[in-house]
């Protein structure tokens, strides 16, 4: 007999196409990267990253404000500091940039839910995750100053911790340490798969984070591991972690997939700044339609099994760009 089964029919036209849709991206799923520099006096454009700037407190307000009125609520803040040095002190200092910035979102944004990067890179001055000594990253001493500056965050009004620098154990200490100091109700998101990637180039321009020597292979993951990735993901979540994150996103669909099966927590994707990037750049030499493009890219990363997409084009779909 001629096929009856004609899968077709669900394509005729838009409103059908739209009504049996499996996946769909909302802004409530969507978290917004923020930059903000203690040395500037005003927005600052980054380069690498088209459309997306570096602000002032004040400008950074102005941005959210736009963007909150359109129903995008989730931001994750990145700071650098007016000065470095060896111990990441303006990273845990309680009249610090980010945490200015946090006191400021949660006062004019009652609603908002603030997403803040714990990490020492961009509040160094040799520009690595963790304390050097004699040349290598000392992983002890580099979780107490990543719970030092979770600790601050907390106290300015964070609701989420995001540890990116793969320390190991940092997870258990910032949550023992938040629930000593009565924030037991502060959540943790954990970069718990973050690998040694080329495609966070870009980023290193908007945070000023470069490392001033050597790479930070010791820490972030081998692209090559699949199974260290799970077990990274599986101890992030024994020891506290309420979230897990997988970084980046595109070359890792699989692990999303796989973290999506196995952990019953939610799933969280970082479209990195060099896959925003690479479309922006396309895009502006005609060469790609960029809403069609950023469409498909996020909805690969929702049908992977992403919960939560940290991306640099919230802003432009929360706008209608």
């Amino acid at each position: 007999m001629y096929p009856t089964k004609r899968p077709r029919r669900l394509r005729r036209n838009p409103s059908i196409r739209n009504l049996v849709q499996e996946t769909k991206i909302d802004l409530s799923q969507l978290i917004y990267p923020v930059f903000i520099n203690a040395t500037l006096r005003k927005p600052a454009p980054i380069s690498a990253m088209p459309g997306i700037s570096e602000h002032t407190i004040d400008s950074l307000l102005s941005e959210i404000e736009g963007i909150f009125a359109a129903g995008l609520h989730q931001f994750l803040i990145f700071g650098s500091p007016q000065s470095k040095d060896a111990q990441a002190t303006g990273a845990y200092d309680e009249k610090g940039i980010v945490q200015q910035a946090v006191r400021k979102i949660r006062s004019e944004f009652p609603g908002s839910v603030i997403f803040t990067d714990v990490c020492l890179c961009a509040f160094t001055d040799h520009g690595h995750c963790g304390v050097v000594r004699d040349g290598l990253i000392h992983n002890d001493a580099s979780v107490e100053l990543l719970t030092r500056i979770a600790l601050s965050h907390a106290q300015a009004g964070a609701d989420f911790v995001a540890p990116s620098d793969m320390m190991d154990g940092r997870v258990l200490r910032i949550r023992q340490t938040l629930d000593e100091h009565g924030f037991d109700n502060i959540g943790i998101l954990s970069y718990a798969a973050k690998f040694a990637s080329a495609f966070y180039g870009p980023f290193r321009e908007a945070a000023h984070s470069a490392p001033q020597f050597g790479d930070r292979k010791s820490h972030q993951m081998d692209p090559a591991n699949r199974r260290e990735a799970l077990r990274e993901m599986q101890m992030d979540l024994e020891e506290g972690a309420d979230i897990l994150m997988i970084k980046p996103a595109l070359a890792y669909l699989d692990l999303i997939r796989e973290a999506s099966n196995r952990f019953l927590v939610p799933i969280a994707a970082y479209n990195v700044s060099g896959e925003y990037s690479m479309v922006k750049a396309a895009a502006q030499k005609g060469w790609v339609d960029e809403a069609q493009i950023r469409a498909e890219i996020l909805l690969s990363i929702r049908r992977a099994g992403a919960n939560i997409i940290i991306t640099y084009f919230a802003r432009d779909l929360a706008l209608g760009n």
